[in-house]
């Protein structure tokens, strides 16, 4: 079966592959679609035309630097454990800028995204000099955050710079 990767804005398909593996409505997603202004969809199509893996990538600065943060990266079931995220991850990266960030929902895609190359740099908890910044209104960036298992969720970052730690800009709600 051949893969393809491209930029798409297949709102059908991009909505079915969202809903089947993260379970949100169609509302949601929508919500999401019509409201981030700055971002793309990255998708991985078997045989050309099913979206079977995608990702978007949102920019954001860092540092005065402009980078990309990588959401909602996802693959049909019948479709994984065949590196379709990882050959995204790495299309990806030709598209960054100065670097890509992501914040891993669930404890075992920290070792998945340290084998592509990111490391743990921006944290929820404590104040730091340093912080993720997003051109998006306070609903869409709050909305980032939403998918991570975490109270206080850690991200990761991609770079040939060495930058250094800082935060994601979150704050819990009753800090708000």
């Amino acid at each position: 079966m051949t893969a393809t990767i491209k930029f798409t804005d297949d709102r059908e398909q991009i909505t079915s592959l969202w809903s089947e593996v993260f379970g949100d409505s169609a509302e949601d997603i929508h919500f999401f679609l019509d409201r981030c202004k700055n971002k793309v969809c990255l998708g991985l199509f078997e045989d050309g035309r099913t979206l079977v893996s995608m990702l978007f990538l949102v920019d954001c600065a860092y540092c005065s630097m402009r980078g990309k943060y990588v959401y909602a990266v996802c693959t049909k079931e019948n479709a994984r454990k065949k590196g379709y995220a990882s050959l995204l991850i790495e299309e990806a990266k030709k598209h960054m800028n100065d670097f890509l960030w992501l914040i891993p929902a669930k404890d075992y895609l920290f070792d998945f995204y340290s084998r592509l190359g990111f490391v743990t740099k921006l944290h929820s908890a404590g104040e730091y000099t340093n912080q993720i910044i997003f051109d998006e209104t306070a609903e869409i960036t709050e909305y980032f955050y939403e998918g991570s298992d975490y109270r206080l969720p850690s991200g990761m970052i991609y770079s040939l710079y060495d930058l250094p730690e800082g935060g994601t800009g979150y704050k819990l709600k009753e800090e708000r």
